[in-house]
């Protein structure tokens, strides 16, 4: 019992220190997996994910939706590497899926994919389409997914200690770990979640007007978003993305203050 304690006790204080400060955000953020780690299994997956979208046809399969997303990211991806040098390292790799749902998304280490659902449903301008791809991007840029992992292994470790320091004050506590694992995930992991949708929000909207996309065009995409949805927005707080209205207005304030950065791209500068 006491090498069980003294383990749980080793993992927590691993979770208190695995902390890193973004240097984007300036936020302070759980590190316990590296963005390095997290690039490796994204790697992985995407590879495989992308292997079996090949085998199914639904890969790429309209060459001009590929060459316009790919021209679009370009500049996306360049700002990106002037925000954050280290994406230079990056081995960046852009794919459009045939799939009917409305998604985009680009995992660590720069694996882009985006769907046709998307495209189709949606209709964005290249001016949207860059706001979309630049809010995905921007969640690589500020580790989302190597903290959201890190933060996994802190609620598992926290879960673990708990059951065990009610073992030596001779209660068992297994059969409400379950409980409290889904009570973490709504009073830790979402509200993360939200506030990484927030941050890639305003990060990716910065990255598109730096990149010499309108940002005007993230306040229309959401709107297109809300009517695509039929107006409706599930409750903020049992959400990982904010209301889409709330959404709206933050875009509304966010596009007006880079609209010089916008004005200043276009002219070259």
């Amino acid at each position: 019992m006491e090498r069980h304690l003294s383990t749980a006790i080793l993992i927590a204080l691993l979770a208190l220190g695995g902390c890193a400060t973004n240097p984007i955000t300036g936020r302070s953020q759980a590190m316990l997996v590296s963005d390095s780690e997290a690039a490796q299994q994204s790697a992985q997956a995407y590879s495989q994910l992308i292997a079996g979208a090949s085998q199914k046809q639904i890969l790429d399969n309209d060459p001009a939706a590929l060459q316009r997303v790919r021209a679009i990211a370009t500049p996306l991806i360049t700002q990106a590497s002037i925000m954050r040098p280290e994406t230079r390292n990056w081995q960046w790799d852009i794919h459009v899926l045939k799939s009917d749902e409305v998604n985009a998304w680009c995992m660590a280490g720069g694996k882009i994919a985006v769907y046709t659902g998307l495209l189709q449903k949606i209709q964005p301008t290249d001016d949207e389409l860059a706001e979309v791809m630049g809010h995905e991007i921007s969640h690589a840029m500020l580790s989302h997914q190597a903290e959201k992992l890190s933060r996994a292994k802190m609620q598992q470790a926290g879960i673990t200690l708990g059951v065990i320091a009610g073992a030596i004050a001779g209660y068992n506590l297994s059969g409400v770990a379950g409980l409290a694992n889904s009570a973490a995930t709504v009073g830790l992991q979402l509200p993360n979640s939200r506030e990484a949708e927030n941050e890639a929000d305003s990060v990716g909207i910065e990255l598109a007007a730096r990149a010499g996309y309108n940002p005007n065009a993230a306040v229309t995409l959401w709107k297109k978003m809300l009517a695509a949805s039929g107006g409706k927005s599930g409750p903020g707080w049992l959400s990982t993305h904010p209301a889409t209205e709330d959404r709206i207005q933050a875009m509304q304030v966010r596009a007006q203050q880079l609209m010089p950065v916008y004005e200043a791209a276009k002219r070259g500068q």
